[in-house]
């Protein structure tokens, strides 16, 4: 995040919209202002630049469209939100392609706005950031992505992507939920020829087969019940850019079948269409299934899958890449100190010694949202474990039994871990049970139980117990 607060003009015709919109922001330190229509605002604009403009689509005057397009002619490297309440596929295609950094349907919640101005100052601190790694780089170049850590696996995909990026080839990208597929495919993206268009993503999981049809390849006017006009689909919008199709184990064999045949021709028929049309676009697709075993059963066609099993991308779970755990938190509390006003400097030893015993089912965004929770909660210089909103250790030790080991070493490890969980919760009992025993005086219980006062002190900490509380922290 930036060091100084970002400023932020707010555009709509509603007056109640832009105060509301004002009063959410200035709250969290960013310097706000607002325009009631765009040309007020291209007059600020031209007085005193705003990093972030966020604007609403429809306006009586000069509507957020042509407000969009003389920005970036004019201010190329400021950042545009668009917001309205006539949300389509379509109108998020065409201000996307215009330069739009994002695009928030009306209504939206405070938490909403919040979350697409600190994803914004993100790619703002980035950009700036590369920016200077360019300017101090006198040899080699830079992959633009966000993919943090150092692990053998880690390095093996950004190498993949590094590769793949300058060609046209189509990318499969394997991946559990969480993993970051959709980062690797905007990474492919930033470091193509075609990174200066338009790259729009697509969760195929939310779709029906017909309504992602109609929305990948559009349809004619009265091409079936409710095509009251003509629509342009995704891939006539991102001509010349990169659509990301996301959980692609999702689509039905019927659009399996048009997709191989675009993959094959680059040519695709509308809905309703009797002439073919054809663009330049490159796909990505991500699956967080085993594709092969949909083959094999039939749910998935054999040669559409042969045909995108290009170049495949396998992303490790966070599991699998243990020494990547910390970079990638100090990542996000490096992101979360400055957006929550909050003087953390990093992890102390035990809450560094419980994320990287975790498992992370959720994987990265998992890790976020336990840093961005963390950094909500931590009232000290350091987060600790008591910071940390995992699993309690009754649910660890439930969740660990219900498991059944299917080899001798998968036998070992969840002994192991069982072992390490029941001993935590045994030690923090004993450890409150001498403390309320004695009324809370450190000193007394030390000496009663037979311990030092600094090891004492030492597994207070560890399990997040507070003397000034007197009562128990919950469990991690």
């Amino acid at each position: 995040m930036t060091s100084e607060p970002q400023r932020i003009l707010i555009v709509d015709d509603e007056l109640n919209i832009c105060q509301s919109c004002v009063k959410i922001l200035s709250k969290q330190g960013y310097h706000t202002a607002y325009a009631l229509n765009g040309y007020d605002a291209l007059k600020m604009m031209a007085e005193n630049p705003f990093e972030i403009i966020i604007t609403d689509l429809k306006m009586s005057h000069l509507g957020g469209m042509e407000l969009l397009r003389r920005i970036k002619q004019t201010h190329p490297h400021t950042y545009v939100i668009v917001i309205t309440g006539y949300a389509s596929v379509a109108s998020a295609v065409e201000v996307m392609k215009l330069g739009a950094y994002d695009y928030l349907p009306k209504p939206f919640t405070p938490h909403e706005l919040r979350a697409v101005v600190q994803q914004t100052e993100i790619a703002i601190q980035n950009q700036r950031q590369n920016q200077m790694l360019q300017r101090q780089l006198h040899r080699g170049k830079i992959t633009s992505h966000q993919l943090i850590g150092k692990s053998p696996k880690i390095k093996k995909v950004i190498s993949m992507v590094e590769k793949v990026a300058p060609t046209d080839a189509t990318v499969l990208i394997y991946g559990e939920s969480g993993t970051g597929k959709e980062l690797i495919a905007r990474a492919v993206h930033a470091n193509s020829n075609r990174k200066d268009r338009v790259f729009f993503a697509v969760d195929c999981g939310t779709l029906s087969g017909q309504l992602l049809e109609s929305e990948l390849f559009g349809h004619t006017k009265g091409a079936f019940t409710g095509a009251h006009q003509h629509k342009d689909g995704i891939f006539t919008s991102s001509d010349g850019g990169t659509v990301f199709l996301d959980e692609i184990s999702n689509i039905s064999t019927e659009v399996q079948g048009k997709l191989l045949r675009f993959l094959e021709t680059r040519e695709f028929l509308p809905r309703g269409a009797t002439a073919p049309k054809k663009v330049d676009v490159r796909l990505i697709f991500a699956t967080n299934t085993q594709l092969e075993d949909m083959v094999a059963d039939g749910s998935f066609r054999e040669d559409f899958y042969y045909r995108i099993f290009v170049y495949p991308i396998i992303l490790p779970p966070l599991r699998d890449r243990k020494m990547d755990i910390l970079p990638i938190a100090y990542h996000f509390i490096k992101q979360f100190r400055t957006s929550l006003g909050k003087s953390v400097k990093g992890l102390d030893d035990f809450a560094t010694n419980r994320l990287l015993a975790y498992d992370w089912p959720g994987n990265v965004r998992q890790l976020r949202n336990v840093i961005e929770r963390a950094m909500i909660l931590c009232e000290a210089d350091q987060i600790g474990i008591q910071d940390l909103q995992l699993f309690s250790q009754d649910d660890d030790l439930d969740s660990l039994a219900d498991q059944i080991p299917t080899t001798n070493e998968e036998f070992k490890q969840l002994k192991k871990e069982i072992r390490q969980k029941a001993v935590q919760k045994v030690e923090k009992s004993f450890i409150l049970n001498a403390l309320t025993k004695y009324d809370w005086n450190v000193t007394r219980a030390a000496q009663k139980t037979g311990l030092q006062r600094t090891n004492l002190q030492s597994l207070m900490k560890k399990h997040g117990i507070k003397l000034r509380d007197r009562t128990p922290q919950k469990d991690t």
